[in-house]
């Protein structure tokens, strides 16, 4: 089991930008694929980004692709998720998860405890 913290979550206004952080307590974090969910109340969480265990394969979801980036350092244990251009449907919790396999995700997961994203307009 893997522990995962994220952060870097908060309030800002539409076009504006954030940068989130998930920091893991693994020693082999390298050895997982790592990816970005979000979720709204009444709402399933829908994925947002996933990166490869190198961090030179990442794709995206298409209402993000463009204005989201995600990256990692392994050295740090710490995948990121950096928003530009911020809009008011962005707006949720932010969630990181490991993933044994990419770039399709395992079905078995280690998730954080969310950080929220406020977007106002």
């Amino acid at each position: 089991q893997v522990t995962l913290v994220e952060s870097g979550g908060g309030l800002v206004q539409a076009g504006g930008s954030l940068r989130l952080s998930c920091a893991a307590s693994v020693s082999t974090f390298s050895s997982y694929a790592m990816a970005w969910f979000r979720q709204t109340p009444g709402k399933e969480r829908e994925f947002v980004a996933a990166i490869g265990w190198t961090g030179t394969s990442t794709y995206y979801a298409d209402s993000v692709k463009g204005r989201f980036t995600i990256s990692r350092d392994n050295a740090k244990n710490t995948v990121y998720l950096q928003m530009n251009n911020l809009k008011p449907e962005d707006t949720a919790v932010y969630y990181c998860r490991t993933s044994g396999t990419f770039p399709q995700l395992s079905t078995f997961a280690s998730w954080g405890q969310g950080t929220q994203v406020t977007v106002s307009s």
